[in-house]
């Protein structure tokens, strides 16, 4: 006799539970943890020549929101972060979108087209459109060559340089994740809003973008994180007068030694984008209820 299907239903989630386990132990150990010793750190006083002395203060999270030039950093960061996933999403909507439905037989290789460049290290990256932005570099070779420019643009060691760097290595993260979700729309859905009159604009208002919407919470989700956290592009492309928040926590761990300032800034910098990532979902999903 064969068991119930509401018994052979738990034990397939009880299972499901038991494998979880690990590696739910595993981010514990290995993610909290040190989260947990790290905002004990940011508790303690710095002392120049004593590294650091246990204490329980909140000088060093004073110190930050007290200071002009770490609320312009923390206000510098947000702003990138914001511009380049909006244009991700801009860019990369798109893209995902003709990668979703088409049939063609090179859907393969555009695909692979898309993900190569995660192959590449950011700080590669980064020093390849330090060849490019250069004053010598191609982009101003180029148009000094056609004669549109007298002298060299400006480009390397500014905020532009630096969302064109960090654009180009969230991008494929948004496209791909938008794919998957796309792939999972029936297309008969927007034949469907065509043969009742929709146009393109208003089928992609009122079906295709509210059934992305998971996709698209997700990709912008990922790509703001990114962006917030972003180390290797500031510091190549931005120069050291363009400071964002990793290369501060960054500069505060190995080069002052500051450990409890340091400690402080990376829980600001986590706070910052954990709540800015809850509002913008709880808009959205408001928005679209």
């Amino acid at each position: 006799m064969s068991a119930a299907p509401e018994a052979v239903a738990g034990a397939r989630t009880r299972l499901a539970g038991l494998l979880v386990v690990p590696a739910t132990l595993f981010v514990a150990l290995m993610l909290i943890g040190p989260l947990a010793i790290l905002f004990r750190y940011s508790l303690n006083k710095f002392v120049p020549g004593q590294f650091m002395v246990d204490a329980l203060v909140i000088e060093n999270y004073v110190k930050f929101f007290t200071d002009a030039y770490y609320l312009n950093v923390l206000v510098r960061t947000v702003r990138v972060a914001i511009i380049c996933t909006l244009i991700c999403l801009i860019m990369g909507f798109p893209l995902a979108y003709v990668l979703a439905r088409t049939q063609s037989r090179f859907k393969n290789l555009m695909v692979i087209a898309v993900v190569l460049p995660l192959f590449v290290g950011n700080a590669v990256r980064a020093a390849g459109w330090m060849t490019i932005f250069g004053s010598k570099g191609a982009f101003n070779a180029s148009l000094m060559g056609l004669g549109l420019i007298d002298q060299p643009l400006e480009i390397m060691y500014t905020e532009n340089a630096v969302l064109i760097g960090i654009i180009a290595v969230n991008l494929p993260f948004m496209v791909l994740t938008l794919q998957s979700v796309i792939e999972g729309i029936p297309r008969n859905v927007e034949e469907a809003a065509f043969s009742l009159g929709a146009g393109p604009a208003a089928m992609f208002r009122r079906v295709l973008w509210p059934l992305a919407l998971p996709g698209i919470l997700a990709g912008t989700i990922l790509t703001f994180i990114l962006a917030m956290n972003a180390y290797a592009t500031p510091v190549l492309l931005g120069g050291p007068k363009f400071q964002m928040m990793g290369p501060l926590v960054y500069g505060q761990f190995a080069q002052q030694n500051n450990w409890p300032f340091g400690g402080a800034i990376s829980f600001i910098l986590m706070t910052a984008t954990i709540l800015l990532t809850m509002i913008a979902h709880l808009t959205v999903q408001r928005r679209y209820r």
